[in-house]
């Protein structure tokens, strides 16, 4: 009797360390689904020129870097760098897909870490149209409950005219917003295309 009931100990503690680790996988996944439709959801806002609904997304201390344009520190200082950038309308296209997430979490801590690609077409009708590509390297945090943008970093590979192709070259980064210094500098200098950049991995292997 005495060996039935530790056999029953032992698969109840089995049973529920496999619990344990079950509810961990489905915390895992879940929070996996809403960092993908976190980082899409601030590429269709970005495509649109919803600078408010993009900011949003920033966690209240978040930071933002693109192009190497400096460092701005926080939610508010997002939103002011975003909402300088051009407005949508008839003419515009400003697509930015979100693409290639290679993406690590801490479901325990609230924090994760991912990779994107992110796939450019601007252009303002009888003016401009380019091309570009960029590599983001972000951070998240899990604010109230719901996960937020901790920070997003933008690194460009390249912009290039539509009509003349990259092979023609590649267009030098624009190294300022008017009107609107960054809190910090760049995390590192660099020149895109023609130029080799390779943004710094947050990881060593996927």
């Amino acid at each position: 009797m005495h060996a039935e009931i530790t056999a029953l100990r032992e698969e109840i503690a089995v049973l529920k360390a496999e619990q344990r680790r079950m509810a961990c996988r489905l915390q895992e996944s879940e929070d996996y689904r809403d960092l993908m439709n976190l980082q899409s959801a601030y590429g269709y806002y970005v495509d649109k020129a919803m600078w408010d609904k993009a900011a949003d997304l920033f966690a209240e201390d978040g930071t933002l870097e693109i192009a190497g344009r400096g460092i701005y520190v926080g939610r508010e200082r997002v939103r002011a760098y975003l909402t300088r950038l051009p407005e949508y309308g008839y003419g515009v296209i400003f697509n930015h897909m979100q693409l290639q997430p290679v993406i690590h979490i801490n479901s325990e801590c609230g924090t994760a870490k991912a990779r994107w690609r992110t796939f450019i077409m601007i252009g303002w009708l009888g003016k401009e149209a380019r091309w570009g590509e960029a590599t983001y390297e972000n951070e998240y945090s899990r604010e109230n409950g719901k996960w937020r943008i901790a920070k997003l970093h933008g690194i460009i590979n390249f912009y290039a005219e539509y009509d003349k192709g990259w092979h023609k070259g590649g267009i030098p980064l624009l190294r300022s917003v008017d009107g609107l210094k960054p809190d910090l500098q760049p995390s590192f200098n660099y020149e895109a295309y023609p130029e080799p950049v390779v943004a710094p991995f947050h990881y060593d292997e996927p």
